[in-house]
């Protein structure tokens, strides 16, 4: 896609947004600008990434993954197993202080640990199994389990949306429905509230009084986190354009995601590199509305699967570079143990909208209309909406294609109402690769109804294949699950997987970057 043209001055605009509210003299400053910009503040009440990214820097975790998914203690010092894997005993590390200056303590952490299981999918299995979690002194956390969940760290070192941040007990018992509003974490930055311009600016700051583990694996989320920059200035730029010549500039330091027509540019300029950061990709999904007609009815879910060109979605993001994404990608993310091609076909078969249209009608589809999602601020996602607007108009369908900004789309697929009430029919995303590994994370496969994500797909059978996941003794028991996962989603279609790109991420005089989601310890100016 050739649409864009640089615009001379525009960088400008990124550095009157991301100076610093102190003269930079020696003060180490990282300028960034994120992928989005950072609508919700809440770790435990959103599925963005984005806020992923920031609860990491604020908020600290039990347990953390280092990069072949292996979790290690980070708040814990470590846990002892009892009573034939039914009884965990978790001793917290000296020392942890929240960013208000009061200590880490064992109820904070269980009230936190309850509100995100509230939340989360695999927090939720986790408490699903759990009796009682308990505190029985300052420095002690206890689980109670019904049976043996050896998961038990994974699920406390998860490294995907929604993390399981500890928070202070004041702040943990904020409902789970509700987002909090007092933002103290124990993590490595501070979060400086006041300097916050929502829509443009979010700021941290480093906390000196932060501990980090004094040894393991300084991968991924787990080992020493190490901060090297004081403050870290993240300007939301949502052009593009404005966003590469803030960093080719040198107004900016490092671009979350290359907008991909602007790749060549960035890769001749000086003193930027570009890489690919997170290498288990990032996949497009179109999620239906289960809950309202016309997609609560299975037949015209699949029949509509008939029109889904994977490639024509991918190259709407990353143009005709066919090495930079892959179709057809099912259920779970190409290249890792849980994916298989297993019932892909329809995927394949050469597009045949009048077919498309007639399995429609017999389906029952009498024109209603469909209200179409889709975050305008948000290139990738906009580009995987627009090809999404296209095929259901081909095959019929009766399109609203209703233009929005990222954070209105994610407060409006909350409504459940039809859309004569505000609701909506469609929405297109992505995840992280990371995001879609196995069933503990993906929430796109669970069939929980009004219990899951945006779109309440409900499917006992998912849902009994999902508890059967975790119980599988061996890597072959968990894989032929999977298998069993993905052929039930081809039928019932609790959403359309549009295929997986490689994002890449842009910078100037940063060192120690490491693959995987966004993190700031670790790295430091070159």
């Amino acid at each position: 896609m050739h649409r864009r043209s640089l615009l001379k001055g525009a960088a400008a605009t990124g550095a009157a947004l991301s100076a610093p509210a102190f003269a930079q003299g020696t003060s180490r400053i990282l300028r960034f600008i994120p992928q989005i910009d950072l609508a919700f503040l809440d770790p435990h009440w959103t599925t963005a990434n984005v806020t992923r990214n920031h609860g990491y820097m604020v908020f600290d975790t039990l347990y953390g993954l280092d990069q072949q998914d292996v979790p290690h203690p980070q708040m814990a010092e470590g846990h002892t197993v009892e009573d034939d894997g039914k009884r965990w005993v978790i001793r917290l590390r000296e020392g942890l202080l929240f960013h208000d200056g009061t200590p880490v303590l064992a109820r904070d952490c269980v009230a936190s640990i309850r509100r995100w299981g509230a939340r989360d999918a695999f927090g939720g299995a986790l408490m699903r199994v759990t009796d009682e979690i308990s505190a029985p002194d300052d420095r002690t956390i206890v689980f109670r389990l019904k049976k043996p969940f050896t998961l038990l760290p994974d699920a406390l070192a998860k490294g995907t949306a929604m993390m399981p941040a500890m928070m202070p007990e004041r702040v943990a018992r904020t409902d789970p429905g509700t987002q909090i509003t007092e933002i103290i974490g124990s993590g490595p930055f501070r979060y400086v509230a006041d300097e916050r311009l929502q829509g443009a600016r979010n700021v941290y700051a480093k906390f000196d009084r932060y501990k980090p583990r004094e040894n393991g694996p300084a991968l991924g989320s787990a080992g020493p986190k190490v901060v090297h920059y004081d403050r870290v200035v993240w300007t939301t730029i949502p052009d593009a354009s404005t966003a590469a010549s803030a960093l080719v500039s040198g107004e900016q330091d490092w671009w979350e995601q290359v907008a991909h027509d602007l790749k060549p540019m960035i890769a001749r300029s000086r003193g930027l590199q570009l890489r690919v950061q997170e290498e288990t990709g990032t996949v497009g999904m179109l999620r239906p509305n289960c809950t309202q007609a016309p997609f609560n009815n299975a037949a015209i879910r699949r029949a509509v699967m008939g029109a889904i060109d994977q490639a024509s979605y991918m190259q709407a993001i990353v143009g005709e570079d066919r090495s930079s994404y892959h179709v057809p990608t099912g259920f779970f993310t190409p290249g890792t143990p849980m994916a298989s091609e297993v019932g892909l076909d329809p995927l394949r078969k050469p597009k045949d909208d009048a077919a498309v249209r007639r399995d429609l009608e017999a389906a029952g589809y009498k024109g209603e209309k469909i209200v179409l999602l889709v975050p305008t601020d948000y290139v990738t996602i906009k580009a995987l909406g627009d090809v999404a607007a296209d095929m259901l108009r081909r095959i019929g369908m009766n399109v609203d294609y209703v233009a929005t900004d990222w954070g209105t789309m994610l407060q409006r697929r909350n409504n459940r109402g039809p859309v004569e009430s505000g609701g909506w029919s469609l929405f297109a995303t992505s995840w992280t690769g990371t995001d879609l590994l196995n069933p503990a994370t993906h929430v796109g496969v669970r069939g929980n109804g009004a219990a899951g994500y945006a779109g309440w797909y409900e499917s006992a059978q998912l849902e009994e294949l999902y508890g059967t996941w975790f119980d599988a003794p061996d890597l072959a028991g968990r894989q032929a699950v999977c298998r069993d996962i993905q052929t039930a989603c081809m039928q019932e279609v609790p959403y359309y997987p549009l295929g997986q790109f490689k994002q890449q991420t842009a910078t100037r005089g940063i060192q120690g970057l490491q693959t995987g989601f966004t993190r700031f310890w670790g790295i430091r100016p070159a």
